[in-house]
């Protein structure tokens, strides 16, 4: 969220009765409180409400997960998981902070080297180097 000139606070949001099947790209920050279909790209802040939910792609700098995220993940910062989410899929993240009560089935790459993981090896293959030096 952001102020405008006016001193309030301004983002994109899908009310709860919104059903979209397609993409969404903002620089702006976006709360969901509907139902999204398809990849989610912004620059800011990603939001999903209590009853929100995502079922796709999604490449945000920071996001706030409340309702359901279904998919892959790209987090450049920080995801926080509060009490009530609940995310499935594969992660790459900055950071991660999750809240008792909330709901993690995700295979997840974290940390600075996160965006680059695919260019890390695997564990297999540095088991197999330190197995063949030995």
């Amino acid at each position: 969220m952001k102020n405008n000139d006016k001193g309030t606070t301004q983002y994109t949001r899908l009310e709860e009765s919104t059903v979209i099947t397609g993409d969404i790209k903002t620089e702006s920050d976006i709360r969901i409180d509907g139902k999204l279909e398809g990849v989610i790209e912004t620059s800011r802040k990603l939001i999903i409400g209590k009853g929100g939910s995502v079922n796709g792609k999604v490449v945000c700098q920071n996001a706030d997960i409340e309702g359901k995220l279904v998919g892959e993940i790209t987090v450049k910062d920080t995801l926080s998981l509060k009490a009530s989410g609940e995310i499935e899929g594969e992660i790459s993240l900055g950071k991660l902070v999750v809240e008792a009560g909330a709901v993690f089935n995700a295979t997840c790459k974290m940390g600075n080297g996160a965006m680059n993981a695919s260019k890390r090896k695997s564990p297999k293959a540095k088991f197999a180097e330190l197995y063949e030096t030995a």
